[in-house]
């Protein structure tokens, strides 16, 4: 079906022609015209008695014990977007959509007079309309509402986004999210499985005897995580603060205060690149718990993160961007430096000299660049040789102390940390460690951080002075974990940006 104005002088085609800035102005006519015969053409409310999913779902069951010479029908009041129409002499077809489904409705100048029937030439595709009548199915078998009362209930100035622009064009979906969801309802439900899947992540941990808290979004000091800040300024305060960019010391300095489980999900904001795997503004969920360390964790994440996936997508088994997931248990485990020497064919853990390590790394066509330390350049490698074969759930452990500040040295190897970060379809989605609860060590990995930041590395992480007054106070051994939760709905949703699953994701400005 295709948009058809039906007052005179009204067509789209020519309207087109002027382009939207000359629909727009018929649009504005038709709007005139309803005010003038002294309607309403923004409502305040209509009382719908169903959604259209819920009518649809009630008109089915009735035909299961309905007597097949007595159709089934039933009285509603349906309310939705019009998204169809087609004009069939004294008789129009439309079709409306609301957030649960989609229903053809049936206005026939017999049925709702005359003069009701004319001012049906003042709605458009895109308006939303409340309808009253009877629920059943026509002669072909579809589900209809034969209306006998219509109104408006909010005039559209603007065309449908297919019929005039398309929404191929993935910048114009972003930047625009609502002709996106208007245009393309599936949108819809890419949305609706992450919030899904939050809500199972989040009732996970609550049956596992987490509290979920709230933490600050400005921070006097940036910490939690290795990276470059936003900033901004408190008037009355005249102090600079920082929007956070992981809420990890404050949920430890909880620890510190006598919480023992403790989780929150909420934005982090780092300003750093944008791309299909990282936006400036995005969501995590973060959980802290005492008495833990890093290989127990690792049991309770490998099982909170099945049991999330399989919920939503019903099965343990499902395709991620063209490749088979498994996500039964166990998931494979290696440790970094095996899984270098697997993948990348180099053994970088014999050595800790920086020049060493940046040669071998040179040999296997990784890129190098002088401000590079020993962490760096295994972390580049991991990234660029390693990571790309991790298409099935992996867990890769013990990390260079270097690329990990806040983590505690491994038992046994003082050069590593125990920590550990959860792989999926070639995806980074977490990472976690036995947290540094030592004062004095902390103090020494946070001048090293201090060190690297003097050198020029901006997303080094800064003393936090406050944080180490509540390391000495005394916090329990103890391990913490976070994921991210963008990246987590782009699996579950077969998504391929980290665009497709943020509702308005950060665009340049102005384009």
């Amino acid at each position: 079906m295709t948009e058809q104005d039906l007052h005179t002088g009204d067509n789209p085609e020519s309207a087109e022609k002027g382009g939207e800035q000359e629909l727009r102005r018929h649009r504005l006519a038709k709007l005139d015209r309803i005010r003038q015969r002294g309607d309403e053409p923004y409502k305040y409310v209509f009382d719908r008695t169903h959604s259209i999913g819920d009518a649809r779902n009630l008109l089915e069951s009735m035909e299961k014990e309905a007597d097949e010479n007595e159709p089934p029908a039933f009285p509603a009041r349906l309310a939705g977007r019009i998204v169809a129409r087609r004009v069939q002499g004294k008789s129009t077809f439309m079709d409306i959509r609301d957030e649960s489904g989609r229903i053809q409705v049936f206005l026939g100048e017999k049925q709702v007079g005359e003069v009701a029937y004319e001012e049906t030439k003042d709605l458009d595709i895109g308006d939303f309309i409340g309808v009253s009548g009877s629920v059943k199915k026509t002669r072909r078998g579809e589900i209809t509402l034969f209306a006998e009362v219509y109104e408006i209930l909010a005039k559209s100035l603007r065309p449908s986004a297919e019929k005039y622009h398309g929404l191929a064009d993935v910048e114009i979906r972003y930047r625009h999210r609502f002709l996106d969801l208007v245009a393309n309802p599936e949108v819809m439900t890419v949305f609706r499985k992450r919030i899904e899947m939050i809500e199972v992540m989040r009732s996970w941990l609550r049956s596992h005897g987490f509290l979920e808290v709230e933490t600050p979004m400005l921070h006097p000091i940036p910490g939690g995580a290795t990276a470059r800040p936003f900033i901004t300024h408190h008037n009355t305060y005249d102090s600079q603060f920082y929007l956070r960019v992981a809420p990890e010391l404050y949920l430890k300095k909880l620890l510190v205060g006598g919480f023992e489980k403790v989780f929150e999900i909420n934005r982090c904001f780092r300003n750093e690149g944008v791309d299909g795997r990282h936006n400036p503004e995005f969501t995590t969920m973060e959980m802290y718990e005492a008495y833990q360390d890093y290989m127990g964790l690792m049991d309770e994440t490998e099982d909170m993160l099945t049991h999330m996936m399989e919920a939503i997508v019903g099965s343990r088994s499902f395709v991620y961007q063209g490749q088979e997931i498994e996500i039964g248990r166990p998931w494979k485990r290696l440790t970094l430096f095996d899984a270098i020497r697997q993948y990348a064919g180099i053994d970088l853990e014999s050595t800790k000299d920086r020049d060493t390590a940046a040669r071998l790394a040179k040999s296997i066509g990784v890129e190098i660049t002088p401000d590079m330390g020993y962490g760096k350049i295994v972390d580049e490698v991991m990234s660029e040789k390693v990571q790309p074969n991790l298409v099935q759930p992996t867990f890769l452990y013990d990390y260079p102390w270097e690329l990990s500040p806040l983590a505690k040295r491994k038992r046994g190897n003082p050069e590593l940390t125990e920590r550990f970060q959860p792989f999926i379809a070639c995806l980074e989605v977490g990472n976690a460690f036995s947290e540094l609860n030592d004062p004095i060590d902390q103090r020494q990995r946070f001048e090293a951080q201090v060190a690297l930041r003097e050198a020029g590395d901006d997303e080094a992480q800064y003393l936090d002075e406050d944080f180490l007054t509540a390391l000495e106070v005394g916090m329990p051994p103890a391990a913490g974990l976070g994921i991210g939760i963008d990246r987590m709905a782009m699996i579950v949703t077969n998504s391929p940006s980290i665009r497709d699953v943020i509702l308005f994701p950060q665009l340049r400005p102005g384009v």
